[in-house]
């Protein structure tokens, strides 16, 4: 069953003087493996339930991860969407649109940048954006932010979501 609605487009992303936010592709492989193994800490600090990166993930198993996102978007499952310099040279971090693991949203949100991108106010400038972008384009009446809104502790302890019939 998808996650967002057949009716219901699938947004394009956000065009920002400062980054464009669009879906990820396997185009992104490179620039992608770039941010997230310089990232890999920082990524692992922020988001201390996922294990990721892996500290020997190779470019190959980013293109795989990357082609996985984009099949869980076109069948509507899940999204990832690459944070861009306005030029799209340089891959500033992801934005990911997921449904909830967790009771009590109808989908979780969670976003990072780059670790040399610390200290530049782009989280700080991307974050309004974002939600911003959640309320306007997308069906979804409760977001949760996980590591933001919520600890991850707190969203570790919350009931899970009862498979499909179950």
């Amino acid at each position: 069953m998808p996650f967002l609605p057949r009716p219901h487009e699938i947004p394009a992303g956000v065009e920002h003087e400062r980054f464009h936010i669009r879906p990820i592709t396997i185009h992104d492989a490179v620039r992608d493996f770039d941010a997230v193994m310089s990232s890999a800490a920082r990524l692992r600090e922020r988001f201390p339930l996922w294990g990721w990166p892996p500290g020997d993930m190779t470019l190959e198993d980013n293109l795989i991860d990357l082609a996985w996102h984009q099949k869980e978007a076109l069948l509507r499952r899940s999204f990832n969407y690459a944070v861009v310099s306005p030029d799209g040279s340089r891959l500033l971090g992801c934005v990911y649109v997921d449904p909830p693991e967790k009771r009590g949203a109808d989908a979780d949100v969670s976003f990072w940048v780059r670790a040399d991108e610390e200290g530049t106010g782009l989280e700080e400038e991307l974050e309004p954006v974002v939600r911003a972008w959640l309320d306007e384009a997308w069906p979804y009446s409760s977001v949760r932010w996980p590591g933001r809104d919520v600890s991850w502790e707190e969203w570790a302890l919350l009931p899970d979501v009862l498979p499909a019939g179950g």
